[in-house]
């Protein structure tokens, strides 16, 4: 399975965080799976970092790296996907995340509700 995170996924696994749910947990430790992180996320973690609504271990990328996990960057073909989703989350890092999972035909990874209102697959 071809797994995208959501950023709160990729901090709580990092952190060890027990509000990660255990089938999430099992299908990132799974060596099978291919759990992919967004360049969208770092950015989001590195607006939220830089203005003081987040706390982040400055090793980030090499914690990624440590953790086997494959860095996707935004494209124009995922920029052109935000023009089709409906508007059921007004987030725009999330919406750009779901785009991807989307156009890439990714299982993704979060709790948040308002992303399961989209026709994605996800896994929490």
């Amino acid at each position: 399975m071809r797994i995208l995170l959501d950023t709160h996924i990729l901090l709580w696994w990092l952190s060890d965080d027990r509000r990660l749910p255990v089938p999430i947990g099992r299908a990132l430790a799974d060596g099978a799976n291919d759990i992919l992180v967004s360049s969208i996320s770092i950015a989001e973690i590195s607006i939220k970092t830089a203005i003081g609504k987040l706390r982040t271990p400055d090793d980030l990328l090499t914690q990624l790296r440590a953790a086997a996990m494959s860095l996707l960057p935004f494209t124009v073909d995922h920029a052109i996907a935000l023009r089709d989703l409906p508007a059921h989350h007004r987030d725009p890092f999330d919406r750009m995340l779901i785009a991807q999972a989307l156009a890439e035909s990714l299982t993704f990874a979060t709790v948040d509700p308002a992303c399961r209102q989209y026709a994605v697959q996800t896994l929490g």
